[in-house]
């Protein structure tokens, strides 16, 4: 039996259930995972409340982001073998598929191999975020040596995978947060520059740090009304990527600076259903992961699946710093 994570309504984390049910059978073009560990992600809890990028079909299921073993393989899976330690990445609907459980059914495309030296925490917690940071930043931005990027939500898991990201090819990170007491632990991961923007000039401190040029990236979680006042810190030419909707409010169009900038939008499915992107996405983290560039912080780890609730009530808190990680069978 397999205890599985679902939910029949929406609404706050209590509407989180614990289910046992028969070990799931893979079908063609699948793999049942043994699930070591969970990455959970704001994506899950918006879900979980009906306010995702997709809508919710109830009863549902949920979870992107796993790390485990490979327990099964469905018809014409060739790539991987049983017992392979691997990683899930988001390449699905949650609508179709979930990672909250003992063992979980998921499409094949959606693995990714965890190197020997990686632990379960960190291969669940290392993929969603620099898949994203690297996906938005350098597979598709482009973000070279020596480019300035301003980084919102810079405590966030993906925040702090863009940090390393863009220390890994030279870029130089400018991160934000709403308050300077977060700032040692921003330049602990790596940022070069911190600006507390309840405290500061955001528009002035970044032209001060790039001598008045702007960046040449800015890589924005929250969108809304402040996407005006990050337009002005892009550099003439530059790209102004939003890659989540944190805010909840109607993002403007900074009409005044267009002549001067690139605003796109960016989801981490462009890369993931896209099999040779995800290979190089795959290789770059995973380099990063084997001579120790990359290394996921983790806000803190529940054990035991029953933690769930308590689990998402902390993602929702506002107050970790990096990545939370659910282990469905406790301490290991």
């Amino acid at each position: 039996m397999t205890r599985t994570v679902r939910f029949s309504e929406l609404g706050d984390p209590e509407v989180l259930r614990i289910e046992e049910e028969p070990d799931p059978t893979p079908g063609p073009g699948e793999v049942a995972v043994d699930v070591a560990a969970i990455g959970l992600n704001r994506a899950e809890s918006m879900f979980r409340r009906g306010e995702y990028i997709e809508a919710t079909t109830l009863p549902a299921r949920l979870g992107y982001e796993c790390s485990g073993t490979v327990a099964a393989l469905g018809e014409g899976v060739t790539r991987w073998s049983v017992g392979d330690r691997i990683s899930v990445v988001p390449a699905f609907s949650m609508n179709d598929y979930g990672v909250y459980a003992d063992r979980a059914v998921v499409p094949a495309r959606a693995l990714v191999p965890l190197p020997e030296a990686t632990s379960w925490v960190d291969g669940a917690a290392v993929w969603m975020p620099f898949l994203v940071g690297y996906g938005g930043l350098v597979e598709s931005g482009g973000l070279r040596a020596g480019d300035h990027v301003l980084i919102t939500a810079a405590t966030s898991s993906v925040g702090l995978a863009a940090i390393a990201v863009a220390n890994r090819v030279g870029a130089v990170p400018i991160a934000t947060s709403r308050s300077s007491s977060k700032a040692p632990q921003l330049r602990d991961a790596g940022a070069a520059h911190v600006v507390a923007t309840g405290e500061e000039d955001l528009v002035e401190r970044v032209h001060e740090i790039t001598d008045g040029r702007g960046c040449e990236h800015v890589f924005d979680a929250v969108a809304g009304p402040a996407v005006a006042d990050l337009a002005r810190t892009t550099a003439a030419g530059g790209i102004l990527t939003i890659h989540g909707l944190l805010s909840g409010q109607p993002t403007p169009f900074p009409a005044e600076t267009l002549p001067d900038l690139w605003m796109r939008t960016y989801t981490l499915f462009a890369m993931t259903h896209d099999p040779e992107r995800l290979r190089r996405a795959g290789a770059f983290v995973g380099a990063g992961l084997r001579d120790g560039s990359f290394s996921p912080q983790v806000d803190r780890v529940f054990d035991g699946l029953d933690q769930v609730v308590d689990a998402h009530r902390h993602l929702e808190s506002n107050t970790q710093v990096g990545k939370i990680v659910l282990r469905p069978g406790g301490a290991s």
